[in-house]
């Protein structure tokens, strides 16, 4: 082969994937340049705001907090009177960003909402170990705040903790390093309660951290740790089951693999839980910064009597990847990398694009690689569900202090994935919810009024969608849940009339505020908040 022969050949190679690369579905949106944090804990509250959270004991940030306000902390080795923001409130709608004043260290801590739309926020390192915060949402004009409890604090300190609501609205907080228990907020008379399985790993990796935990409609829980899981009766404390292990290794942190459990439907018995990606074994022990990462992913039925896990690989290797519940039903796994493990500069070869796993398609079709974004999104990154369908990402912080003049900087700025359904040739499908009740009661049948640019062909679903907590690869009390609905019935005002009933209990929605999405042949509505009450 001559040299312009050569050269032509790669000319069309280079075009090929320009073209191939051209065509693959999503775009990204560049929202802020600098948002001064780096987003470590993500969520979005009832309000459509974004909470940012960062680690306290970081050094400086970017953004001060308001003239006046600082923080003392004798221990901080960096900072003993801080005047840095670690946390932050975003407001998508102006792209706005308020700084709020966090005084605990909440390094590695866990979240979850509470059913009147506070964010409780638990544990984290060193002076924040045992500590209870809460973030009570306000409306964007207004100003909030964070509150730590003084009449309370954990039973055992949580650091690399899962919080999950319950069907009666309470929290569970399970695990954390060297916190082989359980407990509950509101806090129970029994404090901890020892639950062995975490303990029960099989090397010195401690995989058990962050562990992945699903709130069954059987009302029991689904807690994945190391390969393993169990089926757990936590009133009872009671180990109901063990599953199968799931091939591959370990996958929790700091292995770094994610987990989703799928839409719940139809009759709301089944439920599926899909568990991809993490370190090869070995990687985080020896720090092996370019081991390759995991590409597979296991997928069971949890309500199954003797259920197995059903494997498939993913188009790329990824460890840190977020999976993000749509509104259709599908799952985007986005940011992370293809090699390493999960800890401060122990990753390479970022893996800059999603994937959308489609549950519904054959064995071996579910993924489909979209749009690759530009900015590397590395340890403590976070992917959100914003209520106009699109998907916030925030964070990358693969470093113990703020550091710039790296291969994998700080990341200060926020992103948003708009998924296929949000471009300009489905702008006709997108439905618009006109009127739906703002508090359900579990069972009721209700009406949701739509409007839609084109004739309505075929059913609109009516999808509730939860606001997690994103932290550490994992989405701590994710949920989607697709309700019974009737054909939609054009009535004399333009409108189309759905008719609905609410999830029938706790178990299969526990209460609290969702978005609610009117989805249209794949297409969703901007949310709307309502409140589940019992």
């Amino acid at each position: 082969m001559g040299p312009s022969t050569e050269w032509l050949l790669y000319l069309f190679v280079f075009t090929y994937l320009a073209f191939a690369l051209a065509d693959l579905p999503g775009t990204w949106e560049l929202l802020v340049p600098n948002a001064g944090i780096a987003s470590m804990h993500t969520a979005v509250t009832r309000f459509g705001t974004v909470v940012l959270l960062d680690r306290t004991n970081i050094g400086p940030s970017r953004r001060m907090l308001p003239r006046g306000h600082c923080r003392y902390d004798p221990s901080d080795a960096v900072l003993k009177k801080d005047c840095y923001a670690h946390s932050a409130l975003f407001d998508p709608q102006t792209n706005q960003i308020r700084p709020l004043m966090i005084l605990t260290d909440t390094w590695c801590s866990s979240g979850q909402f509470l059913l009147d739309g506070t964010l409780l926020q638990t544990g984290g390192a060193m002076d924040g170990f045992k500590k209870i915060r809460k973030f009570v949402p306000c409306d964007p004009t207004q100003l909030c705040d964070w509150e730590e409890l003084k009449d309370a604090e954990l039973a055992n300190g949580r650091w690399y903790a899962t919080n999950q609501i319950l069907p009666d609205g309470s929290v569970i907080i399970v695990g954390g390093k060297a916190a082989n228990t359980v407990e509950f907020y509101p806090p129970r008379n029994n404090g901890a309660l020892l639950l062995p399985f975490l303990a029960n790993v099989e090397d010195s990796q401690m995989d058990n951290l962050y562990p992945y935990v699903h709130l069954l409609p059987d009302g029991h829980l689904f807690v994945f740790a190391n390969n393993k899981a169990i089926l757990y009766d936590y009133e009872s404390n009671k180990v109901i089951r063990d599953y199968p292990p799931l091939d591959g290794g370990p996958r929790n942190y700091p292995s770094a693999g994610s987990s989703v459990m799928l839409a719940l439907n139809g009759d709301y018995l089944t439920a599926v839980v899909v568990v991809c990606g993490g370190a090869q074994y070995g990687a985080y022990i020896q720090k092996s910064i370019d081991t390759p990462a995991n590409g597979s992913c296991g997928r069971i039925v949890a309500t199954q009597a003797d259920p197995v896990w059903e494997m498939e690989d993913m188009p790329f290797g990824r460890i840190m990847g977020d999976m993000v519940m749509l509104p259709t039903g599908d799952a985007l796994i986005i940011n992370g990398a293809q090699a390493g493990t999960q800890g401060f500069e122990l990753a390479s070869n970022p893996c800059l694009y999603p994937v959308l796993y489609r549950p519904d398609q054959p064995l071996g079709l579910r993924f489909m690689t979209l749009n690759p974004g530009t900015v590397p999104r590395m340890y403590h990154s976070t992917a959100n569900l914003l209520p106009d369908g699109r998907v916030l990402i925030a964070g990358s912080n693969p470093h113990y202090f703020y550091k710039f003049n790296v291969d994998y900087p700080t990341e200060l700025r926020i992103e948003a994935f708009s998924p296929e359904y949000l471009s300009p040739d489905r702008a006709n499908l997108r439905p618009v919810i006109e009127e739906i009740p703002e508090t359900w009661l579990f069972g009721e049948g209700f009406n949701v009024f739509v409007t839609v640019p084109l004739p309505v062909v075929g059913l609109v679903e009516v999808n509730l969608g939860s606001a997690p907590f994103a932290t550490h690869s994992f989405s701590q009390g994710q949920r989607l849940v697709k309700l019974t609905v009737s054909p939609a019935v054009p009535d004399s005002n333009g409108r189309y009339r759905i008719s609905c009933t609410a999830p029938p209990d706790g178990r299969v929605a526990p209460p609290g505020y969702y978005m609610v999405f009117a989805v249209n042949q794949g297409v969703p509505s901007v949310a709307k908040w309502v409140q589940l009450v019992t």
